[in-house]
């Protein structure tokens, strides 16, 4: 069943709900006019349902393949790469200085929640170029720059991050490959890395790696980590690709679902690279990439979500199945349960998306203005951007499965990819227990102020529209005055408690910020199926708000009661 690129929800969430014209307001994004807004996203919606969707199950099919050292990708991906690159969307956010596009994030995450949806294996190729795009412009020298952002903006080359090895996944100071400086400026680096999302492609003329290792001098744990630019083809004094660098894909990993992107073992054998930022410094450099990558893995969850939704609802409004409640409604979108599940999953992937584009509008804001307000709110919302989007994404995957009954058990009916591929999601960039962790932990520790602020934007915002959706405004109300006592008493607790509680308080606190935006959305609208959904997302979706709160003020004792004994079966 055909993507429809949710054009109408993206203008929408810009215009009215996440407040991005505060940032085509700045100086810095001044080009970001409503005109060139409109033509990037009617293109790239352009792109997505009609090039890039065409091969999402072409990849799920025939996956990528290791021939000989060389890694095959699957059939039309090549030329959908290249109308993705050719149309300069690799380079929506990159400088112009190397030939970059210069637009705001919040622009491009809408790109990337379209192709994520319309071809999630595709798409992991250039949201891992641009991420290492933003890394070599905050960090690299002005030689290396010179030599690959041209390169990487074009969408000639792609770039990868190699962080993970058999022994050290989140874990990244256990990792132990070395880099041996070769007295000539460039480093030898030796070992292995696992699960390098497109590590190879048959399609692009070079592959360059950033790579995490150590220093002969460095200090055990990430404090002694350094980053390196490793090319798998070493660039001649023109910037064109020369001879190998030794480096080779040992293998691709066997994967429940993105088929079509190859996630690669690699194994470096004194390759050359170059330091990429200060010595023993890598995990800074680094997490300028992975920051990047963790919001834009969140839209990822939000894209699939919603060609998951399109096509459960396509399959809704033509299944015949018993008698429904309104005879003149013979499918089965006429069951109560059934508009049930639809209206669930349309809330949940509304809401998710307003969290991201959120985000990245505080990014962007934090880019053009330099306020630390803003920096301190993109940081706060990035977790549960990330979280929150790729738990949707599963979980609305997994409710399209359901409508279709057992045909979504059928690999042909493609309910099922969905599912596989969004199951990923929650796992790489950081694990959705870790992205909790870090909101209570590193992003509490200005005592709580950033959560703070966003709590009286949002107890502000249902102010406003009590006298418009009276109902509505006081359950957003109440959710809110909850979400701040369980912070205040999530901040009185010590690391250990509040590690037992974060996942369900970055829940519970994605819930609450979701229904503010549905009531936004509301307000803005008037009266309609915006106001409907909202409804949906306020009575049915915002109570669970509660019983998550309540899991946040337990502490870990009763874990810890448990011996790891009594976990046996």
């Amino acid at each position: 069943m055909p993507y429809r690129a949710p054009l109408s929800d993206l203008r929408f969430l810009m215009d009215h709900v996440v407040g991005f014209a505060q940032v085509a307001a700045t100086d810095r994004f001044a080009e970001a006019t409503p005109e060139t807004v409109e033509a990037v996203l009617t293109e790239a919606g352009r792109l997505a349902s009609e090039v890039l969707a065409s091969v999402n199950r072409a990849g799920d099919k025939h996956p990528a393949r290791l021939e000989n050292g060389v890694v095959r990708t699957s059939p039309g991906y090549a030329e959908a790469y290249r109308a993705l690159a050719e149309g300069g969307w690799v380079a929506i956010t990159a400088g112009a200085d190397h030939g970059g596009m210069g637009l705001p994030l919040t622009l491009a995450s809408a790109v990337n929640d379209m192709f994520s949806g319309a071809c999630l294996s595709l798409q992991l190729n250039p949201l891992l170029t641009q991420g290492q795009i933003e890394a070599l412009e905050h960090h690299a020298s002005e030689d290396l720059k010179a030599t690959y952002l041209p390169k990487l903006i074009s969408g000639d080359w792609n770039g990868t991050m190699n962080l993970t090895e058999p022994q050290a996944g989140s874990d990244v100071g256990a990792l132990r490959a070395k880099a041996e400086p070769n007295g000539d400026g460039s480093y030898a680096i030796s070992g292995q890395k696992i699960y390098i999302t497109w590590g190879d492609s048959d399609f692009q003329a070079n592959t360059i790696h950033l790579v995490l290792a150590r220093l002969p001098d460095a200090a055990p744990g990430t404090a002694g980590i350094s980053l390196f630019l490793v090319p798998k083809l070493l660039p001649d004094a023109d910037g064109n690709p020369g001879p190998r660098n030794t480096l080779s894909v040992v293998s691709l990993e066997h994967k429940l679902g993105i088929h079509g992107s190859p996630t690669c073992v690699m194994q470096f054998d004194g390759a050359k690279g170059w330091l990429v930022g200060a010595p023993h410094k890598g995990m800074a450099a680094m997490f300028t990439m992975m920051n990047n990558a963790r919001l834009g893995v969140g839209l990822q969850g939000v894209g699939v979500a919603e060609a998951a939704y399109q096509q459960a609802y396509d399959y809704a409004m033509t299944r015949a199945q018993g008698r429904t409640a309104d005879p003149a409604i013979p499918s089965i979108i006429g069951h109560a349960d059934v508009r049930r599940m639809l209206a669930t999953m349309k809330a949940q992937v509304f809401s998710a998306r307003a969290i991201g584009l959120s985000c990245a509008v505080a990014i962007d804001m934090g880019h053009a203005t330099g306020e630390a307000v803003w920096k301190a709110r993109a940081a706060f919302l990035t977790p549960i951007a990330k979280a929150y989007g790729t738990d949707i994404g599963v979980a609305v995957a997994s409710e399209g499965v359901q409508i279709h009954g057992g045909m979504g058990f059928i690999e042909e009916t493609g309910a099922a990819q969905f599912l596989r591929d969004a199951r990923i999601t929650p796992i790489y960039e950081g694990t959705n227990g870790i992205q909790a962790m870090d909101l209570v932990a590193r992003k509490m520790a200005d005592n709580g102020e950033a959560a703070f602020l966003l709590i009286r934007e949002i107890e502000m915002g249902a102010q406003a529209a009590r006298a418009a959706l009276p109902d509505l405004a006081e359950d957003v109300w109440q959710a809110c005055e909850s979400l701040r006592e369980a912070t205040e008493a999530l901040l009185a607790q010590d690391l250990t408690d509040r590690f037992a509680g974060a996942v369900p308080y970055l829940r519970a606190f994605a819930l609450v910020l979701g229904a503010h935006f549905h009531l936004k959305a509301a307000l803005a609208e008037g009266s309609g199926p915006r106001t409907a959904l909202a409804r949906v997302a306020i009575k049915r979706l915002l109570p669970e708000h509660a019983g998550l709160l309540a899991q946040t003020r337990i502490g870990a004792t009763d874990l810890y009661a448990l011996s790891p004994e009594d976990f046996a079966a």
